[in-house]
């Protein structure tokens, strides 16, 4: 009686603490990125809020895991802390002599600028081989068009609605009626965003139906300049206290709506304000005049700038070039491998030379 009586205690203990560890969590962290992949079946006709090589998330949050992005691609997954660590040092070995596209034993920023460009084009691929499959899903009838009502449809029934009696009413134009319990499981406004930004997907001549290219740029905006310049728009309406359509450094890192409930949380914060006040000062305003225009950020945002896939690799370079030479060797990216891959691999790091 007595360890059963102990055990329950133990477990109602472990429910609590990790019940206060989640409800501590900064309001800036997204949880739906978390949730993602387990939820990507039923989402997939969802515009993801997570967008794979570009620098900031569809909520206005700068993306933590951009580095790794447009450094692994789509190898990322194989660098996760759970795998084995002598794999993962021979993985980015290999990734080293591939970046080292002279040979010479070292990765100049023109080297790993050509590299962010290829990995950053892989990602484009894999969202548009994605697509095919998410347009399919919204077109049932298979006419290569989709229109808002039938995108409406499938929107609604993942979101546990039946699709019959949705379509049904749809059809013959009648008031689909939501329930408050129905409206709750679904974020405030959440349609009429998603109807403005179908409605920016579609292409002259506005025909208010969707291609397959068009339903592309719908789910991924990185993919058209035309959108880009929306989720630019979008982000800023979010952030722009003043409504001058311009960021202040004040504006850029003030916090989302929330309490911070400890000092753990209140720690993350202000981590969080550190890396995107240093991303305003010294990337996105580019006349460092204390303003970031939607010019400004538009071209911060656009995955396939050349000019930005420079400055972003000079900066990696920085991170790790501990002989000041501009350029890094093997050893210096295995030392800085977290930062690089998101594993530690210190401890594996001798007689590299050796194996290389």
């Amino acid at each position: 009686m007595w360890r059963r009586n102990l055990l329950s205690v133990s477990l109602l203990l472990f429910v609590l603490l990790h019940f206060m560890d989640v409800s501590a969590r900064p309001a800036n962290m997204s949880a739906a990125k978390d949730k993602a992949q387990e939820n990507k079946d039923e989402n997939e006709i969802l515009p993801p809020d997570h967008l794979n090589g570009v620098k900031m998330e569809m909520d206005g949050h700068l993306n933590k895991d951009f580095h790794q992005e447009v450094f692994l691609g789509k190898e990322m997954e194989e660098f996760e802390e759970d795998t084995e660590p002598r794999r993962n040092r021979k993985k980015l070995i290999e990734i080293f002599t591939k970046v080292d596209f002279n040979k010479d034993r070292s990765i100049s920023a023109k080297e790993m600028q050509r590299w962010i460009m290829e990995k950053t084009e892989e990602h484009f691929q894999e969202a548009t081989m994605e697509n095919k499959n998410s347009f399919r899903a919204v077109d049932p009838d298979g006419d290569g068009h989709v229109t808002w009502d039938e995108y409406r449809i499938k929107f609604l029934a993942s979101k546990g609605f039946n699709e019959k009696e949705v379509a049904e009413k749809i059809k013959n134009g009648e008031d689909l009626k939501l329930d408050e319990d129905s409206l709750n499981s679904l974020h405030s406004g959440v349609l009429e965003s998603l109807k403005d930004r179908w409605f920016q997907a579609d292409n002259p001549p506005a025909d208010q139906l969707l291609n397959e290219e068009e339903f592309l740029s719908f789910l991924h905006p990185e993919h058209s300049r035309g959108m880009l310049k929306y989720m630019v728009k979008e982000i800023v309406r979010d952030l722009d206290q003043d409504g001058d359509k311009k960021l202040t450094l004040s504006e850029f890192i003030s916090l989302p709506m929330g309490t911070v409930e400890n000092q753990q949380a209140q720690d993350i914060d202000d981590d969080w304000v550190r890396e995107r006040k240093k991303e305003f000062e010294e990337v996105i305003d580019g006349d460092h005049n204390g303003i970031v225009t939607m010019e400004e950020l538009e071209e911060y945002m656009d995955p396939m700038n050349e000019h930005n896939a420079l400055n972003e690799a000079k900066q990696m370079i920085a991170v790790a070039d501990e002989n000041q030479n501009h350029s890094l060797e093997l050893d210096e990216i295995l030392k800085y491998s977290e930062y690089f891959t998101g594993s530690k691999l210190m401890d594996y790091a001798r007689n590299v030379h050796e194996e290389f």
